[in-house]
């Protein structure tokens, strides 16, 4: 394997983490999000917090906030996971490359 391949693998496998603790962090707070939702639907009075303070606020307000809040995750969440299949084919085409130019030296 070529220093090159090395390096594109290396950095390739690196991005690929980050974009699965980006995934993580995002699937995090869609499960506080739908947690929210619950909770809203069972209470009577519903406050949302801006900035330092708690304000009352509409459940049908707060509700639409969290579902686009929630919608706006989920495809981040899409967008993540097809970076993460392109990565993956990225990795496979070069580790492809390195074991035919291997098997080539070997000849």
């Amino acid at each position: 394997m070529s220093s090159t391949n090395a390096n594109q693998l290396q950095i390739i496998k690196q991005n690929i983490e980050s974009l699965l603790l980006q995934r993580q962090q995002l699937e995090s707070q869609l499960t506080e999000l739908t947690s929210a939702l619950t909770e809203l639907s069972e209470t009577s009075q519903s406050y949302k917090i801006i900035g330092k303070i708690m304000v009352a606020s509409s459940k049908d307000t707060l509700r639409k906030d969290i579902e686009q809040k929630k919608e706006v995750i989920e495809i981040r969440i899409k967008n993540i996971i097809q970076q993460e299949e392109k990565l993956k084919q990225n990795m496979d085409t070069i580790q492809k490359e390195a074991v035919k130019e291997f098997q080539e030296k070997q000849e």
